[in-house]
């Protein structure tokens, strides 16, 4: 009888390992992931299920292994920093930053917890990471745009529109990404007989009246270089505009043209979310993010919308229908 309570005993505690790490893999991780958007913006929520649906591809299923906390923080640097805050209060594994704004919010309340991040356009200008190859510190991820990418937007601008000799350029000069951009296409505006103009976007009713102003003289045209997390508010406004106005304008993200505006070349933004998940995956199993380099978008998208280069007149070359990803009708 004692033989067999020990070898009961004995038989158990070599179990007891397996269970603990069993229990161990299936352990409940936490991130807490910080949104530039507005929760009830679409392009928001789309962003939201790339991540997800990668992650679950990735094993991690919501409520079974890991646990997403999400804030909104609408383009509001007080509202990001408040929700950093509590988001930090959670004790999350790890967090995803969707845009510049989010990613300085968490930046201020850790140095320790590592963060990924999406759609910021430029972090070693920002003060992010160290470089692109060696980040350093907790922070990695995938930025939205490379400066010489830039320029491609007034000669997309010509293209679609040869009449264009001034354009308007659509930025936020807080933004390190926006004055290295504004050089970029300053550099080529002269070979393609362009004068360009800069507008801020820190004001609603400065743009609007900014528009207004540019567009009483002739032969204008538009590039708008927001991030993908411009409000809605403000791309609406700027499509509306650019259609008042009658002036023709280049967009850098899809959404954009499905909205209403005229051609958009740039990062397919969805991608940049399915990577980032492939990043988190990472460090949850062990990985550095100091060890992980940041990456440059891998697939650009040209998207035109049909209807509006008619309401504008414009005829759109096939040159520029033949290398469209998607052609809107």
């Amino acid at each position: 009888m004692r033989r067999r309570k020990f070898i009961t005993l004995i038989g158990g505690a070599a179990a007891w390992p397996l269970a603990a790490r069993a229990q161990q893999a299936e352990r409940m991780r936490r991130i807490g992931v910080l949104l530039a958007l507005a929760a009830d913006d679409p392009f928001g929520q789309a962003q939201v299920a790339a991540f997800q649906q990668a992650l679950q591809q990735l094993g991690w299923n919501d409520g079974r292994n890991v646990r997403i906390d999400i804030r909104w923080c609408e383009e509001d640097v007080d509202r990001a920093r408040r929700y950093a805050q509590e988001l930090v209060a959670l004790a999350p594994d790890i967090f995803l930053a969707g845009g510049t704004i989010s990613l300085g919010a968490l930046q201020h309340v850790t140095h320790a917890l590592p963060i990924v991040f999406a759609v910021v356009a430029d972090p070693v200008g920002a003060g992010f990471v160290d470089s692109l190859s060696r980040p350093g510190g907790n922070i990695t991820g995938f930025m939205v745009f490379e400066y010489g990418f830039t320029g491609k937007w007034l000669e997309l601008l010509k293209q679609i529109a040869p009449q264009v000799t001034r354009a308007a350029v659509i930025r936020d000069p807080a933004l390190s990404f926006a004055i290295g951009a504004f050089g970029v296409i300053q550099a080529v505006a002269p070979a393609l007989g362009v004068e360009v103009t800069p507008i801020g976007v820190h004001d609603i009713g400065a743009i609007e009246r900014a528009v207004e102003a540019f567009a009483r003289s002739a032969n204008g045209g538009l590039i708008v270089t927001g991030t993908a997390t411009m409000p809605v508010v403000t791309r609406d406004l700027i499509i509306t505009l650019a259609a008042r106005h009658k002036l023709p304008a280049v967009y850098p993200f899809r959404h954009m043209v499905s909205a209403g505006g005229l051609v958009s070349y740039g990062p397919d933004v969805m991608d940049e979310f399915r990577r980032a998940a492939g990043y988190v995956d990472r460090i949850l199993k062990g990985e550095k993010p100091a060890d992980l380099p940041v990456q440059a978008p891998t697939k650009y998208e040209l998207v035109v919308n049909l209807k509006t280069a008619k309401a504008l007149g414009l005829d759109v070359p096939a040159s520029v229908l033949a290398r469209a990803a998607a052609v809107i009708e």
